[in-house]
């Protein structure tokens, strides 16, 4: 599989880039499942995105069907279960996307906030949403990064995304600044749309955007 911006795969289009092994020949793909995430050649997550929203619309229409025989709390804690949590699964990949790439996602929050407060198809959700503490669609993404650059600055996190960031604190000529003392993480330059997106950018901004009070807290509460 390759990956690159839309114009340049277009330059690929008309050249042959098959591998061969052995008498095997291998076709590129335009997008492969890796952990039950859809990733397209473009990185555009679009095709992913389009997947998780079909499938939590299609849960919350089944939970539509016995919605009235339930109170607020157990739809809320349906809709959860079977919703929010697809929502939730490895949404880090979202990070950097624009919010119109992630407008299906948010459909999908608001259609939830009227099944679980009963309300009509046009009603505003804001308070509903505010009611039920569902942070939105980017927020709930910034949440998983600040929570996966927690689980890295306790010991918690797998050593893999540990190295790919780097605190300010262990950059040579820079541990005498006060973002080093405040425990900030080092932001690499992005040149490029793909670069700002990888986590090793997106992780340190969300983190180093948190109030001093919140980073220092080693407990953590799950959303």
């Amino acid at each position: 599989m390759l990956f690159g911006s839309q114009v340049n795969l277009e330059r690929l289009a008309s050249t042959d880039v098959s591998v061969r092994v052995g008498q095997t020949v291998i076709q590129p793909r335009d997008r492969v499942r890796d952990l039950g995430v859809i990733l397209d050649n473009s990185l555009s997550m679009r095709q992913h995105i389009t997947k998780v929203a079909s499938t939590c619309f299609f849960h919350l229409r089944k939970l539509r069907k016995i919605g009235k025989a339930l109170d607020r709390d157990n739809r809320n804690h349906l809709v959860c279960t079977f919703t929010l949590t697809h929502i939730d699964y490895c949404n880090a990949v979202f990070a950097g996307l624009p919010d119109s790439k992630l407008a299906p996602l948010q459909r999908v929050l608001h259609a939830a906030a009227r099944f679980v407060d009963d309300l009509r198809p046009r009603d505003h959700v804001t308070e509903s949403l505010m009611s039920l503490h569902w942070l939105p669609v980017r927020e709930r993404i910034t949440y998983k990064l600040c929570s996966l650059m927690h689980g890295i600055v306790h010991g918690h996190a797998p050593e893999y995304l540990t190295d790919m960031v780097e605190p300010v604190a262990d950059l040579a000529g820079r541990c005498h600044l006060h973002s080093a003392q405040d425990g900030l993480f080092d932001i690499p330059r992005s040149r490029t749309v793909f670069s700002s997106r990888v986590f090793s950018t997106n992780g340190p901004q969300a983190w180093n955007q948190l109030p001093t009070d919140i980073r220092n807290t080693a407990t953590h509460t799950r959303l």
